[in-house]
């Protein structure tokens, strides 16, 4: 019998194949097909609300990871099996429903024994309502409804929720977002945007090196600390704190109440004082030409809020006038304040915002950004978007008056600086995410917070959970770090396979050059990988951050690569809004050390890059060569363990010899990781080049993402007895392969040099020259005739 995989709701219970999802689904519920596997799931009421809550049904027993706004401005994963685990806030939720094979085999493991079915259950925009999901005490899983303005009504939402499913969680986030992105119109995938170029450069943005106290001398001080040590940024984000600005509150001589900082307007579209000053030098137009020329920066951006600045603008000044701005006061939903508060918006309820109407916000982008295009600015990151939904009453609601501001925004950006120079900050909710048609790079977590030593396994563990849906539709921006930081190579392992920008926050004399320059080529670019980083498959129902004995692995793609960094964040944090024991100080203030497995097959669609000559082996390099294994002494005797299809353990001796051992495609390796220790594996499909040569590429050896160095692979067989393999790439320091037997001469730019070959891993080696780092490789092997 065919089972058909489209929801649909028979005897009071949503069913997706042959699985009931939800059961007690109420008769006002109704789902509407959109594909063979996808529909809307939307309900009626007899009133008319600006708000609506809605059962959907109960859900019960099935594994899920959602992820939620824990306070206005971003969101968090969250795990459970039962509807009273879902958190208010609840933007994407992916269950996982588990069913045991028709063929049962006692030789075959846990995990070939069952077969999972991935339901993914997405709130959505339905017109100029949003949606998002919660749950009850009783395991309901409720729909929210709501405009934002208690002049837009309804009474209906049919097309408030979308479901889809499949065996591969990953296809069904890409897939459900290619047919939103059809069927709703409102937005763009990532795959259809225009990204900026910045993302492939080294940067310096100046928040955490001055906050708001930034000003010409530091920067320059700054950019010439990171000339001195040989890693210069080419691009720089102003922060906050160069623009002229009015608080109203402060009072002189009286101390400053808390947040009032918040309460901040905007009074001019031009640089304040700091950047005015009587040196020529210090004007930002000269400073922006003088630091581009001194030290080869490529772009420069300046900060500024959707609003103009926290506070909105300030109506009384006169070059603010002319856009008819008033003082409005926030209205924060109830999800918002059922979750933590923040300080900014509760500012902001008591002095107001001043808000400039959205017939008029284009031409403020468009003054601002036009003048900052004039004296060589080249972007901008424009900061507190989610304010918008709280100032919906009056403007049509919060989704209207949100899409309104995004489209000015991204029009004046494409117009004033000719690419699409924008990055997007604070702006995690729905209104913002599926009115995206032309922004191409946003932040996915809170920010990083160098004096918060519980926030930092958070940070890596949300920016790669929150990526399996913002990544869909934007190059996600994992944020800036500090070098020269405890946790530095915890952040730049996982920048280096995150697929974001790489920058750093440092502070002027205060840099670790040993990291960035894993990170960063000498000619100011990185290695950034091809996706957004996610977590792998058998991570996203587990708490890497809390459960006390996962580590967090999470994949991603080079062009003809994968790789896999491996996360110890437990023992360091815990998420916000987690109930956590009073006997449990261990959970967030104790060193854990854990033991983890991977496996090439970790990386997912290996397939896609490895080419028709992969024989199904790969080449795993780890970066680190051992060192975390040899830390662990106790843990790991000499030996490693390989784990066979069986998941059976066997010793394997020796099993790195310098960096490099071989494994099939399901086999896997343990690894032995403290807190806030990390590990990074290159893996590299080996490709059978002829019946002596089995060969693949590993890339740069000195850097993190080494694997994201190489740009193209190709060979040529001159006659029976000479095979030529022929790499092109981004090469610096030490090149790596694999290679199954010597060559018997290697050519780096039509030069011949010399090269080592380990015949116990295959691992060969050439100690590239400094110069160019667009080189091409070839190796020769020859062959005895028979």
């Amino acid at each position: 019998m065919t089972i058909t995989t489209l929801p649909s709701i028979k005897d009071d219970r949503l069913i997706v194949g042959d699985k009931v999802v939800l059961t007690a689904v109420p008769a006002n519920v109704g789902v509407s097909p959109v594909t063979h596997r996808s529909a809307f799931i939307g309900a009626t009421s007899s009133t008319s609300s600006s708000r609506h809550l809605f059962s959907v049904g109960v859900l019960e027993r099935h594994e899920f990871l959602c992820l939620y706004r824990f306070k206005m401005w971003w969101m968090i994963p969250r795990l459970g099996k039962s509807g009273s685990e879902v958190p208010v806030e609840t933007q994407m939720l992916l269950l996982k429903v588990a069913e045991e094979s028709a063929l049962t085999d006692e030789s075959s493991t846990d995990s070939e024994n069952e077969r999972s079915l991935y339901v993914l259950i997405l709130p959505v925009l339905d017109g100029v309502f949003r949606a998002t999901l919660q749950g009850t005490s009783e395991n309901e899983l409720q729909l929210c409804v709501e405009s934002g303005d208690a002049n837009v009504k309804t009474s209906e939402a049919m097309e408030a929720v979308f479901i889809n499913s499949g065996d591969n969680p990953f296809e069904v986030i890409t897939d459900s977002m290619k047919v939103l992105e059809k069927v709703k119109g409102t937005f763009s995938r990532i795959d259809n945007k225009k990204t900026p170029s910045h993302l492939d450069l080294f940067g310096w943005c100046t928040w955490d090196a001055f906050y708001t106290d930034v000003n010409p001398q530091g920067i320059k001080e700054g950019l010439q600390s990171f000339s001195a040590g040989g890693v210069s940024p080419k691009f720089l984000i102003i922060d906050d704190g160069w623009q002229e600005t009015i608080n109203e509150y402060r009072k002189e001589g009286e101390p400053d109440i808390e947040g009032i900082q918040f309460a901040t307007r905007l009074a001019d579209i031009k640089e304040n004082k700091k950047f005015r000053g009587s040196g020529s030098d210090d004007s930002l137009q000269e400073l922006v030409h003088s630091i581009k020329e001194r030290y080869g920066l490529k772009y420069v951006y300046v900060w500024h809020a959707l609003a103009g600045y926290w506070g909105g603008v300030l109506p009384s000044s006169e070059s603010m006038k002319k856009y008819n701005p008033k003082i409005e006061y926030p209205i924060q939903s109830p999800g918002n304040v059922s979750n933590l508060r923040d300080i900014v918006v509760d500012v902001l309820e008591k002095y107001g915002l001043g808000v400039i109407h959205p017939e008029k916000i284009y031409e403020f982008y468009n003054d601002l950004h036009g003048y900052l295009a004039s004296i060589g600015v080249d972007g901008v990151k424009v900061d507190v978007q989610n304010i918008m939904e709280t100032l919906g009453t009056g403007y049509g609601g919060r989704v209207t008056i949100t899409r309104q501001y995004e489209e000015a925004l991204e029009q004046s950006v494409v117009r004033n600086f000719k690419e699409t120079n924008l990055i997007c900050c604070m702006s995690h909710n729905t209104d913002s995410i599926y009115s995206s048609k032309k922004s191409a790079v946003a932040r996915v977590s809170e920010d990083f917070m160098p004096r918060e030593p519980t926030f930092q396994t958070l940070h890596v563990a949300a920016v790669s959970f929150n990526s399996l849906l913002l990544g869909e539709i934007v190059v996600p921006d994992w944020d800036m770090f500090q070098s020269k930081h405890e946790t530095a190579e915890f952040h730049g392992a996982a920048r280096a396979l995150g697929g974001c920008a790489v920058y750093v926050s440092d502070k002027p004399g205060n840099h670790d050059f040993k990291i960035l320059r894993k990170l960063v080529l000498p000619d100011g670019s990185v290695l950034r990988a091809r996706h957004a980083g996610r977590p792998t498959r058998d991570c996203l129902f587990r708490d890497t951050v809390m459960d006390g004995k996962s580590v967090l692995k999470i994949w991603n793609l080079n062009k003809l690569t994968g790789v896999i960094g491996v996360f110890n964040c437990q023992g360091a944090g815990h998420w916000p809004l987690m109930e956590v024991a009073k006997n449990e100080e261990t959970s967030t203030c104790t060193k854990l050390t854990l033991t983890g497995s991977f496996c090439p097959n970790d990386v997912e669609f290996l397939e896609d890059v490895a080419g028709e000559n992969w024989d199904g082996d790969c080449a795993v390099y780890a970066f680190n060569s051992g060192l975390t294994f040899s830390s662990l002494e106790s843990f790991f005797p000499p030996h490693f363990y390989l784990i066979n299809r069986q998941l059976k353990l066997k010793k394997l001796q020796l099993m790195f010899v310098g960096s490099l051992c071989k494994l099939k495609r399901k086999e896997s390796l343990q690894v032995g990781l403290r807190t806030l220790e990390c590990e990074i594996y290159t893996i590299s499909p080996i490709r059978v080049f002829s019946n002596d040569v089995h060969f693949t590429p590993i890339g740069s050896l000195d850097m993190y993402n080494s694997g994201g160095a190489i740009e193209t692979l190709s060979h040529s067989m001159e006659d029976l007895s000479q095979c030529t393999i022929k790499m092109t790439g981004r090469f610096c320091g030490r090149f790596g392969a694999y290679s199954s037997t010597k060559p018997r001469r290697c050519v780096v730019d039509m030069k011949e040099v010399e090269f080592t070959y380990e015949s116990g891993s295959g691992l060969l080696t050439v100690k590239l020259e400094d110069g160019s780092i667009s080189r091409e490789i070839d190796l020769v092997y020859r062959y005895e005739r028979r």
